[in-house]
């Protein structure tokens, strides 16, 4: 048995499943879509078991991309939950079957209170499908179960039925990289995101020299600040920047009076600069567009500190 073909198996016949959901899509998708961005209520998904699973990540996925959702157990709602629902609540709910006996039992107390409903289901006749708002077909021909017993196709359909909705919704309310960042500030992308250059900025010594200053002056203030660069002022503004890689080119191409040079013959006039109350982000492209490792950091052209690209 080789195991790695079943697995190739797998990929190929949920993949089939996926791009099968395309000749499915009605236009309840859309209305779902519209119908949530309307709402000043949350959305809630509930399902029972495999669906169950996949309706947490989908709520989750939800609330980190702008559309404030949770997930509630269907057998728990009976024992008190059922209070989390406030009347301009949106449902998701997910069976397969459409034949969930928990999922059903909301169907009645949803109706009552005039909660809007989509149904996820495998069946556009089933009791779910017909007892809801809006439904949203996610029919597999197989799971990739060789007995067809186990959820591992429809659970994937489902899911991708799930991320298709968080995507439009996204694209529909412009979310952005920002608003993504302020959903998840303790992960990296929260960091390069929210964070101002200030925050990260070293600013306790700046290599700093005169247009007059000589190489021996300028390599030895490179060497002390570690950032590999020094920034030339004049009247406390920035007038250029070298960097040790200037130092190396000026040495080759001016061995005879190398020694002789002075910081305004080596520096470069106009050097990128980036303003303290910048966003981090920011700073990272500016690097990494101009292939340089290091920025400095000024207001009104004083220099304020440096940024480098590791700390970003």
């Amino acid at each position: 048995m080789n195991v790695d073909e079943i697995a190739k198996q797998v990929f190929m016949d949920e993949a089939h499943e996926i791009m099968g959901l395309s000749k499915l899509l009605t236009e309840d998708f859309q209305k779902s879509v519209d119908m949530i961005i309307k709402t000043s209520g949350k959305v809630i998904i509930s399902g029972m078991g495999k669906s169950g699973v996949i309706g947490q990540k989908i709520a989750a996925s939800l609330a980190s991309t702008g559309t404030p959702s949770f997930f509630l157990h269907p057998a728990e709602a009976f024992h008190g939950d059922l209070g989390m629902i406030e009347k301009d609540d949106v449902l998701i709910l997910l069976s397969y079957s459409g034949e969930t006996d928990e999922v059903l039992k909301l169907i009645p107390y949803l109706k009552d209170h005039d909660n809007q409903t989509v149904s996820i289901t495998g069946s556009s006749q089933s009791m779910l499908a017909k007892n809801t708002t809006y439904h949203l077909n996610v029919s597999v021909t197989k799971e990739a179960c060789p007995l067809q017993l186990a959820p591992t196709s429809s659970t994937t359909t489902t899911l991708a039925m799930g991320d298709a909705l968080v995507v439009a919704l996204m694209k529909t309310r412009g979310f952005k990289e920002v608003d993504f960042a302020k959903h998840h500030p303790g992960g990296s992308l929260g960091r390069k995101l929210l964070r101002k250059v200030k925050d990260v900025m070293t600013s306790n010594y700046i290599p700093t020299c005169a247009e007059s200053a000589g190489v021996e002056e300028i390599i030895g203030q490179i060497t002390r600040g570690s950032f590999g660069l020094i920034v030339v002022v004049k009247d406390f503004l920035i007038s250029g920047v070298i960097t040790d890689g200037d130092i190396r080119r000026v040495m080759k191409s001016n061995k005879n009076n190398f020694f002789e040079l002075k910081a305004k013959e080596i520096m470069t006039r106009d050097p990128k600069t980036i303003h303290p109350d910048d966003r981090v982000s920011v700073a990272e492209e500016i690097m990494i567009n101009n292939q340089i490792n290091a920025l400095v950091v000024s207001r009104e052209n004083r220099p304020e500190g440096i940024i480098q690209l590791y700390t970003v």
